[in-house]
């Protein structure tokens, strides 16, 4: 269990010890018929106050291997589908708040390092001897796990446009982050280490990023749900 890779569910059951809770675990269904398919990349671009890190949350608590969380779904609509423990726990789960990494970074242009230390940090307890010591991307060490060891990731990206909405004017910073970005979702190699992409975020992908870029992710299927169960939203 750490931070960042294979999270607990304490952030969830914040969620289910509210005193009002809304069952969205529709969306652990869409999710289960995606995973591992070209359309396992998802951005949900919804207005502050929407549910989005409610939804990355839900996601992390039950995919991640970090935690048993098996009687928090219990009861719940995703408990009732047949492949509930099929998917249950079973995953290496990236969770990652890119606010909360902006808030705690001494310098914004570290940032994207920031992430890469924190979470290879922890990949390397996990996989001892698997990465080497000397600086690489986060992209590469994942594809060096996925080679060696055969585990694909579960990335689950909260306030993903953060960086392009509070630092619009930082150019340096913005070309970091997409390019950080870039190398974790664009291209066949993404492909081989990524079971799932979920991204919450503000703004569209086509309004946040520069023309040039979005042609460069046209491959990945970002997808807005629009699905709803029961009259309320899965999101």
């Amino acid at each position: 269990m750490g931070r960042f890779v294979n999270p607990d569910n304490s952030a969830f059951q914040v969620a289910l010890n509210s005193p009002i809770y809304v069952d969205k675990t529709g969306l652990l269904e869409y999710t289960n018929s995606v995973l591992n398919t070209t359309e396992a990349y998802i951005c949900n671009c919804r207005p502050r106050r929407f549910g989005k890190s409610y939804a990355a949350n839900m996601l992390a608590a039950y995919y991640s291997k970090g935690c048993n969380s098996e009687e928090m779904f219990s009861g719940l609509d995703i408990s009732r589908e047949s492949d509930f423990k099929t998917h249950l726990n079973k995953y290496d789960v990236i969770h990652l708040d890119i606010q909360w990494f902006l808030a705690n970074c001494d310098n914004v242009d570290n940032v994207v390092a920031f992430i890469t230390k924190s979470v290879q940090a922890e990949l390397r307890e996990i996989y001892p001897g698997v990465l080497p010591e000397e600086e690489t991307s986060l992209s590469e060490s994942l594809s060096r796990i996925k080679n060696i060891v055969g585990q694909k990731f579960i990335i689950i990206i909260d306030e993903w446009d953060v960086l392009i909405r509070d630092e619009a004017a930082n150019k340096k910073v913005q070309e970091k982050y997409i390019n950080f970005l870039r190398a974790m979702f664009k291209g066949t190699e993404p492909t081989k280490y990524i079971q799932l992409a979920y991204l919450t975020g503000i703004l569209p992908i086509k309004k946040a990023c520069l023309p040039h870029l979005c042609h460069q992710l046209r491959i990945i299927c970002w997808i807005c749900i629009a699905k709803a169960e029961n009259g309320a939203s899965i999101l």
